[in-house]
């Protein structure tokens, strides 16, 4: 494949743009660091799904090295569990928010669904570009659909803290914990509040969960669990009704990627816009085979702008480096162990904080793109799709039953194209 990957250069000062490289040592390294960047969320997402985050971790290295190979290694990324999914995966297998996820296989088989269209609007963008999403997305309904995601997931985030008023007060904690890395943290630690928030509430819970009654941390399944070991990978079932409402969550998925990469061009002073279908199309394609076995939708990470905001490093071969480590990840079951013994109210207080921050998302990309709400075309199809989100509103159409996302994802873009019709 000589001559469709760059030919990477040495560069050991200032910015490392995508066609140079570190040294072999910081590569990995870097590519580590990006790994813990993206490992509070990545493992997050699956766990409030009640999916495997062992399978997840190793389908985000899958999909990480797929981007790198489709993106003909220009486009530094990494993809990791898309929190798009949560709120329609738990409505399509009615998931009670702890343990495993006895419907995964309904799960899998919209998730799949969901990359293939993903995959397919990837190539319709490679063939005539992005100007008919940036129309059929404008920021007011991407904003809209956004906030209605974090909205819907309200009820998820309450029932995992409710069990008691101990957990309840653990949940809280996590959240001021998380809250006070991420705004007094400094360098790396700043880049990782929800792991080091949730590694400190998790001690905290360790401590004190026997005094209150909870119940306590079993630290046998860690010790009992082997260093390596294939992940339990898991069959997809084809159900259309799931399928229906998770599908429509490529839309997210469309905005999230577009906007990642018109930030990357940003940092790096390039054009990437003849990338932006090959990087759909990676996506999609690395979110069916995740799907195949078990993983979740996978997406490219805010968390890992950041570190290339602050590193300066832009190589795409560090997220060769990442991939490769987040493989070996998921071969091991003894990470998976420790991973399961995450109190679920400490997960609940991670979930209010991860939630409400998606919700939260939407207020930034109205302020970024001069979202004028004096305009009633705007503020009519925000306020519709936050209540139809929030109120989880499942709407029946030919047969299927369209979840409360969906029905704010579809209702928010037909709305405002309606009302944009008035040019005067």
């Amino acid at each position: 494949m000589a001559g469709y990957f760059p030919n990477w250069t040495l560069k050991t000062t200032g910015a490392v743009m995508p066609d140079e490289r570190l040294p072999t040592g910081q590569t990995i390294i870097a590519g580590l660091q990006h790994v813990v960047a993206m490992f509070g969320a990545t493992v997050l997402a699956p766990l409030l799904m009640g999916f495997d985050p062992n399978v997840a971790i190793f389908f985000s290295g899958i999909a990480t090295l797929l981007f790198f190979v489709i993106t003909m290694g220009q486009l530094p990324s990494y993809l990791g569990s898309s929190f798009a999914f949560i709120g329609v995966v738990i409505a399509a297998t009615g998931y009670a928010g702890s343990g495993a996820n006895a419907n995964i296989g309904v799960a899998l088989g919209g998730i799949i669904a969901c990359g293939a269209v993903y995959f397919a609007i990837g190539l319709i963008v490679q063939a005539v570009g992005t100007n008919w999403i940036e129309k059929l997305l404008p920021p007011v309904v991407t904003g809209a659909v956004v906030a209605a995601i974090g909205l819907n997931l309200t009820s998820v985030a309450m029932n995992m803290i409710s069990a008691s008023p101990y957990t309840k007060w653990i949940a809280l904690f996590t959240v001021v914990a998380v809250a006070l890395v991420a705004v007094y943290g400094r360098g790396l630690a700043q880049r990782l509040p929800v792991l080091i928030g949730g590694l400190a509430a998790y001690v905290v819970y360790a401590a004190t969960a026997s005094s209150f009654g909870a119940p306590t941390i079993d630290f046998g399944k860690i010790a009992a669990a082997p260093w390596f070991g294939l992940p339990s990978f898991v069959t997809p079932v084809f159900d259309l009704k799931a399928m229906a409402m998770i599908a429509p969550v490529a839309i997210i998925l469309v905005a999230e990627n577009l906007g990642h990469i018109k930030g990357i061009a940003v940092m790096t002073g390039r054009n990437l816009d003849p990338l932006i279908g090959r990087g759909f199309m990676a996506d999609g394609l690395g979110t069916i085979i995740a799907g195949s076995g078990g993983g979740t939708g996978v997406t490219t990470y805010a968390e890992n702008m950041g570190v290339m905001a602050v590193t300066r490093v832009y190589s795409t071969l560090v997220f060769v480096a990442a991939g490769v480590i987040a493989l070996v990840l998921g071969f091991s079951p003894k990470f998976g162990a420790v991973i399961g013994t995450i109190p679920v109210a400490v997960l609940g207080g991670l979930a209010v904080v991860v939630f409400g921050l998606i919700a939260a998302t939407a207020g930034r990309i109205w302020v970024e793109n001069k979202v004028d709400f004096s305009a009633p075309k705007n503020l009519i199809t925000v306020a519709t799709a936050l209540i139809l989100g929030a109120g989880d509103l499942k709407l029946p159409i030919f047969g299927f039953e369209l979840g409360g996302i969906g029905t704010a994802t579809f209702g928010a873009i037909a709305l405002y194209h309606l009302l944009n019709r008035r040019t005067a």
